[in-house]
């Protein structure tokens, strides 16, 4: 590759649109493995991405000047983290960079002063393989699910801050 992949803060105004097409790329196969392709991450604009962006902190993987991953998180009253979207670029996947980026947002929320992050939690469909191994093997264990249709449960993991 010859480059190496750097973890940022993410700036909303600057990488909002990157953010989108990657995002729009990446849950193409989500959509195939629920055969839905009304989910929210697809149907997201950009003033919608631009406001999430703004009510909590989003981190991106970039190789060079190209945006190849990125993940958001925002903390609640509750000091409970909700860690949103982990996107890696198709040719990126298999690399360490989601678990990068999980790093990245855990760190940054774990030193907040306070109100300190108490938990760490995120969710993602049943059949997804790949995302529920990731998060089990840093650390996230089931705690809920939730059938949102015929298709698809999701599947809620946290770990302690």
């Amino acid at each position: 590759m010859g480059m190496s992949v750097t973890i940022s803060a993410a700036d909303a105004t600057q990488d909002a649109e990157s953010i989108l097409k990657l995002q729009y790329l990446c849950y193409q196969r989500e959509a195939e493995i629920y055969q839905d392709w009304s989910i929210e991450p697809l149907t997201q604009s950009l003033d919608a991405l631009r406001a999430e962006l703004g009510e909590g902190r989003a981190f991106v993987a970039r190789l060079g000047d190209e945006i190849v991953a990125s993940v958001r998180g925002r903390l609640d009253e509750d000091g409970t983290v909700r860690i949103a979207k982990l996107i890696v670029h198709p040719r990126m996947q298999r690399h360490g960079i989601g678990g990068r980026l999980l790093d990245a947002i855990e760190s940054h929320y774990a030193a907040e002063p306070a109100p300190a992050a108490k938990r760490f939690q995120l969710f993602t469909g049943h059949r997804s393989e790949g995302n529920l191994r990731l998060y089990r093997s840093k650390g996230y264990a089931q705690v809920a699910t939730h059938e949102v249709g015929p298709k698809l449960t999701l599947v809620t993991l946290e770990k302690a801050a």
